[in-house]
């Protein structure tokens, strides 16, 4: 299976109290708290154990994270890596994806919205290079502006 090797896992490791340390193929190191995903989805308050939690793995192919060899617990790589991103104060990938389905709006179309070229959007909506805060910034501005005309 061939992933972007941004979501692409290389080592995990449990730290304490739900955070996890992610390295990740492109060299990124990060560090998340899964405790709001834990509390937010009932299948998965086995990770609230300690116990459990700290038998975290790299999941097949490095496209996930698992627990105990558990195929119920299992959370994925890039979904990580955009919370990750979140919680450090930065714009995951993820913004931009939600951001143009809220609005409907096609690769070229936010693009235009934006100022960026399409190759641009591209990147920073795959995760291959970071949003820029000047990228989010502009997202703000053009939904405040769409409610300004409507």
């Amino acid at each position: 299976m061939s992933q972007a090797k941004q979501f692409t896992l290389t080592a995990v490791q449990a730290l304490a109290d739900g955070v996890l340390r992610l390295r990740f193929a492109d060299g990124q190191t990060l560090q998340v708290d899964v405790n709001p995903i834990v509390r937010q989805h009932p299948t998965l308050r086995d990770l609230a154990d300690p116990a459990t939690f700290a038998r975290v793995q790299v999941g097949e192919w490095g496209a996930s994270v698992q627990w105990a060899g558990r195929d119920d617990l299992e959370l994925a790589a890039d979904n990580l890596r955009a919370r990750a991103v979140e919680q450090a104060g930065g714009y995951s990938h993820e913004l931009l994806w939600n951001w143009m389905a809220r609005h409907q709006l096609t690769l070229d179309a936010a693009a235009q919205a934006l100022g960026l070229s399409r190759r641009m959007l591209a990147y920073y909506r795959s995760g291959e290079k970071p949003v820029p805060r000047t990228v989010a910034l502009a997202c703000l501005g053009w939904e405040a502006e769409q409610r300004r005309v409507a």
